[in-house]
């Protein structure tokens, strides 16, 4: 899609300049960098920030004070909240939750129903996937799988 141009049925957020579809809502208190997207169903509110070349899309939500940015994709039934980091070229989709303080980067996904809270972090290659729930301070980085009813908590690491 060409950025400069406004396609029919879209329209530039007041608050920073990217492209946001008139099927979705963004509040005014929340930013879309003139690069950003937000379409479909999606809504952005509160203080958060899309830009880069992130996307927000589906029904998604991205709320409080979450940051989706680099080339990121916030798709799907997902939510990222609270002070929440998606970036660089990570991908949270399907019915999966990445709040509080939870960083998911790199080439990660977050998927199904998966949860990812507090200072958590998942990135490299890794992918949280089914019911899964990486919480506390806990890791999963490199080509990791954490699946099904896994729990990956309190200062645990797991990387392949």
């Amino acid at each position: 899609m060409n950025m400069n141009k406004i396609p029919e049925g879209w329209h530039r957020h007041s608050n920073g300049g990217g492209l946001v579809q008139d099927t979705a809502k963004v509040e005014p208190e929340a930013y879309v960098g003139k690069d950003a997207r937000v379409f479909g169903n999606a809504r952005v509110f509160g203080n958060a920030r899309v830009f880069d070349n992130a996307e927000v899309s589906g029904n998604a939500r991205v709320f409080g004070n979450a940051w989706v940015l680099g080339n990121a994709e916030v798709s799907g039934n997902a939510w990222v909240f609270g002070s929440a980091r998606v970036s660089d070229f990570a991908r949270v989709f399907g019915d999966a939750r990445v709040f509080d303080n939870a960083e998911v980067s790199g080439n990660a996904e977050v998927s199904g129903n998966a949860r990812v809270s507090d200072f958590a972090r998942v990135f490299g290659n890794a992918w949280v996937f089914g019911s899964a729930r990486v919480s506390d301070n806990a890791e999963v980085s490199g080509n990791a799988w954490v699946s099904d009813f896994a729990r990956v908590f309190g200062s645990a690491q797991v990387s392949e």
